[in-house]
């Protein structure tokens, strides 16, 4: 339960400065602003302000004042801001390593993609010339009508995003009740579930799919 009460002691901003070096060879430093690397962690994990309040045990508002710089924590709330987001004290004051750019571009024009068909759909695969992707974005036309036609659920491993993107689909799901989705509809869910398609339009449905490892 959090309550305001976690304000006190709490005292006015400061920042912790990390060294580093100038073209010229000269030493300076440089401002690491702690509200914005927690504001940037909590946004990485998918959390709202509410949600991360839950789990720190640390008010809404007063987590809202350190993100903008307009106090700082005690050590006992970096410590509830630790643990609850599941991150060592250090990663408060450690900037985010700066991912090179590789480079990498794959286009894939239209009627282009890999052709992949199986019984209940027709895939394209797209972005083929690139390996080692952390997404795998494809399009299915559905053939299938009946969820009688699936021998069993389909699941696999990561997280999957769909667009319908002609016609409209029945969307089966393990945990779920089946659920219509029309054209410009999408869902986004674990793969891990059991799910099917099967198309509800006088034409197969076309779809694009995303699937990340």
């Amino acid at each position: 339960m959090t309550t305001e009460t976690d304000t006190q002691d709490v005292y006015p901003p400061v920042t912790v400065e990390r060294g580093s070096l100038s073209a010229s060879g000269d030493a300076h430093v440089a401002p690491l602003k702690l509200g914005e690397r927690l504001k940037e962690i909590r946004t990485a994990g998918g959390l709202t302000l509410e949600e991360a309040s839950k789990l720190t045990g640390l008010a809404r508002s007063t987590l809202s004042k350190i993100e903008n710089e307009q106090i700082s924590p005690t050590f006992q709330a970096m410590q509830k801001l630790a643990a609850g987001l599941n991150i060592g004290i250090p990663q408060l004051f450690t900037p985010p390593k700066q991912r090179k750019a590789t480079g990498r571009r794959d286009i894939t024009r239209v009627g282009e993609g890999k052709a992949r068909p199986t019984a209940t759909y027709e895939h394209e695969l797209l972005a083929t010339q690139l390996t080692n992707k952390k997404m795998f974005p494809f399009k299915s036309r559905v053939h299938a009508r009946s969820f009688d036609e699936y021998d069993e659920w389909i699941r696999h491993d990561g997280e999957e995003f769909l667009l319908v993107l002609e016609g409209s689909i029945v969307f089966y799901s393990e945990f779920y009740e089946a659920i219509t989705l029309e054209e410009g509809d999408s869902v986004y869910y674990d793969a891990a579930m059991g799910h099917m398609l099967t198309s509800a339009s006088e034409e197969d449905a076309l779809i694009l799919w995303v699937t990340a490892s």
